[in-house]
């Protein structure tokens, strides 16, 4: 395992992912001949411990969702590893992944979309139970009121039906049935994105409340940076497919070292009405996933950007203690790295 994957616990880690890639082919002709591909996610690693959130983060089309159903194998994976507690499941069949399903669950972004409008909440919650066999009959019924109450819900709510929930009662409905299995990591693919903010901050303190009671392990995909500060304990910055800091919520909010996650950073709204932050306007459009630049990706976009991040892609390296980031000038040490990004800027605009 690469030392950027590794996390800040000492034991062994409940999901390990290493080099995981998702690549796209792009058909065209009546042969549907392969003339290029998507690189949707290429070559990300990571590791989550017991009882551990890591949040992961990037603009829109990065690759963080496509990232989560491969890990969970809802979509194939193009190359890579996925290990859950030291065994490795990508190469699995749909057969042999069965026992696995019940410790890996997922909480959907649309709250609306994820429920079947045709069955029940009771049916809903209690399927996948149904589905291991674990409970039948007035004990499947008490099992689903119990993990309905457990979210917030009435045991009422059993007999109705997804379109008569608002959609936080919604989401909380999905967040019961990923429950059911009694799973040990949760993909919570964008879970709040959808909802009012006033309801992202309770179904943030439940998923929260329900990870301390249960030990559950998340994996927290989303865009918000304040929702992300809130839950995780580490955090990866995505772009453009690649995993370009990797750290603790403290380390990388106060001292952020990649320079797209201090653009990231200076757009994040600020409590006191007072207070002002120097907002980092990035230059041009995201490239596209389908032929990124050569080098780092980030460099067309970089206010710090010197000739060799257009030729050679950085490594991800450990430049403090459990603080992983990929990029040249970073390589430089201690505060000689303002001088230099000074130093640049002053040259690129002569």
């Amino acid at each position: 395992m690469s030392a950027a994957s590794r996390g800040n616990g000492g034991g062994a880690p409940l999901l390990e992912v290493e080099e995981l890639k998702k690549h796209y082919p792009i058909r065209k002709g009546l042969l549907s001949t392969v003339v290029g591909h998507v690189l949707a996610v290429d070559g990300i690693s990571f590791t989550i411990g017991e009882g551990e959130t890591l949040g992961l983060v990037g603009e829109s089309g990065c690759g963080k969702s496509t990232a989560g159903k491969a890990i969970l194998k809802l979509i194939e994976p193009t190359a890579g590893s996925v290990k859950v507690r030291g065994k490795r499941i990508d190469k699995l069949s749909r057969a042999e992944m069965r026992p696995y399903r019940r410790q890996l669950q997922v909480v959907f972004q649309d709250p609306y979309s994820s429920l079947n409008p045709r069955m029940t909440v009771g049916d809903i919650v209690a399927e996948p139970l149904r589905n291991y066999g674990v409970e039948n009959g007035r004990a499947l019924e008490d099992r689903v009121a119990a993990l309905l109450l457990k979210v917030g819900l009435r045991q009422e709510a059993m007999r109705r039906y997804p379109h008569e929930f608002s959609g936080g009662q919604r989401q909380r409905i999905g967040i019961a049935r990923a429950l059911a299995l009694q799973p040990d990591l949760i993909v919570c693919d964008e879970p709040v994105s959808a909802l009012d903010v006033s309801v992202q901050a309770q179904v943030i303190n439940l998923l929260m409340d329900l990870q301390k009671e249960f030990g559950l392990s998340y994996l927290f995909v989303a865009h918000d940076l304040a929702v992300v500060e809130h839950i995780s304990h580490r955090i990866a910055v995505m772009y453009l497919g690649k995993i370009v800091e990797l750290t603790d919520k403290r380390s990388l909010f106060a001292t952020p070292l990649h320079p797209y996650t201090e653009a990231l950073l200076s757009a994040v709204p600020l409590p006191d009405p007072e207070a002002k932050r120097e907002r980092i306007i990035l230059k041009g459009d995201v490239p596209s996933p389908i032929n990124p630049p050569a080098g780092c990706r980030f460099h067309t976009r970089c206010p710090y950007a010197v000739a060799r991040c257009s030729k050679e892609e950085p490594a991800m390296r450990e430049v403090r203690p459990g603080h992983f980031v990929a990029c040249h000038l970073r390589e430089i040490d201690g505060a000689a790295f303002a001088t230099a990004a000074l130093t640049t800027e002053a040259h690129r605009t002569k």
